[in-house]
């Protein structure tokens, strides 16, 4: 399953210092504008416990995590929209994204340059979120000179239902407020897909502070971020980046000694990570055996046998059951045996809803 997010904001807030702790990655991370002209994209492991625990039981030959994709955007600038700073290169990378990073300065360094001259998180937010607005307004207003007249001179319903439904966005957009703030049917939802629209994608803000403030707490900047983001119902994470780039060349145990050492219970990026994965409404279900311990990577509601699918086509094909226990279940009773001899092993069919954090084996004939 190829899913991807996206890391944007203004050049110079710690974009690509981020994505070098992300993914581990020695990508250029200069302290001037448009340090990063082409997207970068690297797979991050997500971080799973569980998996741990079934390959300690299961010790198999191989164990593997699941992972997605991270995208680090160059800087967008004020007039993105209208092609400033490469800006319509810069949109559209976006645009092929499932999900938006947006990362904001929450923090004054005399040494590292602002794009807009001083730190101010909420001018930044908003210079970012309108010139995602006014992009995808541009696509809405050239798609409605060609299809009104259409839908005024045949009634078709399709074409009735697209002016419609772009209308209604319009008219969102035009208020400022993003299409991910706005409710659609199914209908309007299916006619939007095609567009691709930036302002759909789920959001996410990441408040880039300074090492000093992980200890503390919150500064005066982040509070204003978690004040604005609260009002549209978005999330926000804290994190140093610079402090995680620095971690992501620790061992596992180096870095668990320092930031038990800070007070810190889990890392900005492990935070950030499942954020993401939550964000773009994925879950995990485990494969297990003496040769592979392995976390899938689905999308919520999908059925057992889509998710076969996700292993081999020919397992879906010839899907027959799915053999399935959560994890929960296996941490109590301790093996599969005892979980079976509980009656907690069941057999689902193709139409059962995938449960963050079964444990499946399928059944199938081909």
């Amino acid at each position: 399953m190829s899913l991807k997010a996206g890391i944007v904001g203004l050049p110079n807030v710690g974009k690509s210092t981020l994505f070098n702790a992300i993914t581990k990655k020695n990508i250029l991370a200069a302290n001037y504008p448009f340090a990063t002209i082409d997207p970068n994209v690297g797979m991050v492991t997500v971080p799973d416990e569980r998996l741990t625990y079934l390959e300690n039981l299961y010790l198999p030959k191989n164990t593997v995590p699941t992972t997605f994709e991270f995208t680090d955007i160059a800087g967008l600038v004020k007039g993105a929209s209208k092609g400033e700073g490469l800006g319509n290169k810069f949109l559209s990378h976006i645009r092929e994204t499932d999900a938006i990073v947006e990362v904001v300065r929450a923090f004054d360094d005399e040494n590292i340059t602002h794009v807009e001259g001083k730190t101010d998180p909420i001018r930044d937010i908003e210079i970012i979120n309108v010139e995602l607005i006014l992009a995808d307004l541009e696509i809405i207003t050239n798609r409605l000179e060609k299809i009104i007249k259409k839908a005024e001179t045949t009634k078709d319903k399709e074409a009735i239902l697209e002016v419609n439904t772009l209308t209604k966005a319009k008219t969102n957009l035009e208020q400022n407020i993003p299409l991910r703030r706005v409710e659609f049917n199914e209908d309007e939802l299916a006619c939007l897909k095609s567009f691709n629209f930036i302002t759909i994608k789920p959001l996410i803000y990441c408040a880039n502070v300074l090492e000093d403030d992980m200890v503390v707490g919150d500064n005066s900047y982040t509070q204003k971020i978690k004040e604005y983001a609260s009002l549209e119902g978005s999330g926000v994470i804290v994190m140093c980046a610079k402090m995680e780039s620095e971690l992501s060349e620790l061992s596992d145990e180096d870095k668990k000694t320092f930031l038990n050492e800070l007070g810190i219970t889990s890392s900005g990026l492990d935070k950030l990570i499942f954020a993401t994965y939550n964000l773009l409404g994925l879950q995990t279900f485990f494969t297990s055996g003496a040769d592979e311990c392995r976390a899938w990577t689905f999308k919520k509601g999908t059925t057992a046998k889509s998710c076969a699918g996700l292993i081999h086509s020919d397992i879906e094909r010839g899907f027959i059951k799915a053999e399935v226990m959560s994890f929960s279940d296996l941490q109590t009773y301790g093996s599969e045996l005892k979980v079976k001899e509980a009656g907690k092993l069941r057999l689902e069919g193709k139409d059962y809803l995938m449960q963050d954090g079964d444990i499946v084996y399928f059944r199938f004939n081909v």
